[in-house]
């Protein structure tokens, strides 16, 4: 049997959704079912203009925050703070134990560690000059 490879640049939207449904099949049959579920936090004002969010989802009992974004506006008021604590909330009650986001700016990197997030891991030069680090901290309900 013949095999081609080829590297797009612009994948079909078929193709990304056949290659995510077989990785999700395969790894459910390897560790179970991810559960895996959308999470939005938005922050809008009173004429729902959004001014920031985050985006990511919960899987396999852990909160995975993709993106983190805050308006200029609302820069220096505790809002990435809490939109985190909104979206650990969520997934706590999600039944989550775990969370975590990755940055290469520095001032976010500060902002998750005070929200109690831990390095667990870096790449440098990721983008050229800056460090990637890899953050995750422990989720636990409310006593």
């Amino acid at each position: 049997m013949n095999h081609t490879i080829t590297v797009l640049d612009k994948p079909s939207s078929d193709e990304l959704d056949i290659i995510g449904e077989r990785l999700a099949a395969f790894n459910s049959g390897d560790v179970g079912p991810a559960e895996k579920q959308a999470l939005i936090v938005a922050v809008r004002d009173e004429t729902e203009k959004l001014l920031g969010g985050i985006s990511g989802y919960t899987a396999w009992g852990w909160l995975y925050i993709q993106w983190l974004w805050v308006d200029d506006s609302l820069r220096g008021q505790n809002m990435a703070s809490r939109m985190l604590e909104a979206a650990e909330d969520e997934a706590i009650r999600r039944g989550c134990h775990g969370a975590y986001i990755d940055t290469f700016n520095p001032t976010a990197l500060k902002v998750y560690q005070r929200q109690g997030y831990k390095p667990f891991g870096e790449l440098a030069d990721f983008p050229k000059g800056r460090t990637r680090t890899f953050l995750s901290k422990p989720l636990q309900p409310a006593a």
